[in-house]
């Protein structure tokens, strides 16, 4: 089973810093601008061994910093190039658009003091001739989502064979949208002489069978338990019914101070959600895929500065949005997949803060909530009792 290496697992050093990685200048300034002090788990085993040129496999949870785990040695890499790795870019697969958006706003960050090192993001939603353009610039990191990768392939208006690092970030959740075939497609393009970082969150045999396509020799970085519920989080469950949920939800978004992400299980009922709440009062918008990629910027843009309290969103925010302070989450509608209960929850906690995370439960859900509780109990995480 891939990896070859052992899993390795960090514990925190007291007195630690990202002066051990001794980063060149423009990265160590950036860094300090962005207030990073000590890296996390993932960032403290990832980093050398990526900035080494290594494969990597790496699992952690949400919210443990893996953007940084693969961006800092990516740009370390580039900035260094020499002989054949002269002029290589990065490209970093992500699995949805928001993702992606969030991944290029910290490179921006990162390279402030390195401007020339560009980037370019390729995600539905946006203008093909802007991305074009984009493109013909030779970026020096390409950030995409599979499919519009593969419309730009098959246009001939990208290529792939200056790429010198690849990174499949979330591959966990990319296979479960179902973007094999695409990343498939994809692989065709890339360079065989290249190194490839692979991160997820979960692991099970889809993964093995993906990864041995990608990654040659690999050193798996493995950090806490996957699918394992942050310990930081602290979870509670809300008895209710179909027909009282939303006055149900109401009550604990009134009882609870701070921003509030709320899980709803389609588009539509999102939509009606966001509506009852805003006929109460309450500061709200809603994300989901069949929103324009301009309002769905807008509304986490809003949710992230403040600018209202809830956000009513499907589970493409379960793993594809980073907003810190996130004080609650709310389970309107309990997930279809256990892991992607970890994955809602772990909105909330994230970089060393604590959060809750509290779920409603229907009669109807009880089946589904003793899957979630048999993952939480296999992991040894807490679970909930109402």
């Amino acid at each position: 089973m891939i990896p070859s290496s052992t899993p390795v697992t960090a514990a925190v050093a007291p007195g630690d810093s990202f002066d051990q990685f001794k980063l060149p200048a423009s990265i160590a300034k950036a860094v300090a601008a962005m207030q990073f002090t000590s890296p996390t788990p993932i960032q403290r085993e990832a980093i050398p061994v990526a900035t080494e040129g290594r494969d990597l496999i790496g699992t952690a949870q949400t919210g443990t910093g893996k953007t940084a785990a693969f961006c800092i040695p990516i740009l370390t890499r580039l900035l260094a190039g020499v002989g054949p790795d002269a002029g290589k870019s990065a490209l970093v697969l992500a699995p949805t658009r928001e993702l992606a958006l969030q991944i290029d706003a910290f490179w921006r960050k990162l390279t402030l003091h390195a401007p020339a090192f560009r980037s370019a993001v390729i995600v539905g939603g946006q203008g093909m001739p802007q991305q074009i353009r984009a493109l013909s610039h030779r970026p020096r990191l390409i950030v995409a989502t599979p499919g519009r990768l593969v419309d730009h392939l098959m246009r001939k208006t990208a290529k792939l064979d200056h790429i010198g690092i690849l990174v499949l970030d979330e591959a966990d959740r990319m296979l479960d949208m179902g973007f094999d075939p695409q990343l498939s497609q994809i692989l065709r393009f890339l360079p065989t002489r290249r190194q490839t970082l692979f991160f997820t969150a979960t692991w099970d045999p889809a993964l093995d069978r993906l990864a041995k396509k990608y990654v040659r020799d690999p050193v798996r970085v493995a950090v806490g338990t996957t699918s394992r519920a942050a310990t930081q989080i602290t979870q509670a469950l809300i008895m209710t019914t179909h027909k009282t949920k939303n006055d149900t939800l109401l009550e604990e978004l009134n009882r609870r101070n701070g921003s509030v992400l709320v899980f709803a299980r389609t588009k539509h009922r999102t939509d009606r959600v966001a509506r009852y709440l805003k006929e109460f009062g309450v500061k709200v918008d809603r994300l989901h895929g069949g929103r324009t990629q301009g309002q769905r910027n807008s509304a986490l843009a809003a949710f992230r500065e403040g600018k209202i309290r809830v956000l009513v969103a499907t589970d493409i925010a379960a793993r594809g949005i980073d907003v810190l302070g996130i004080a609650h989450v709310v389970n309107y509608d309990l997930p279809q997949s256990s892991d992607d209960y970890i994955h809602r929850i772990g909105r909330t906690g994230r970089a060393g803060q604590t959060g809750e995370a509290v779920s409603l439960i229907t009669p109807e859900d009880r089946a589904q909530w003793r899957e979630i509780s048999r993952l939480l109990e296999r992991t040894g995480s807490q679970v909930p009792r109402s």
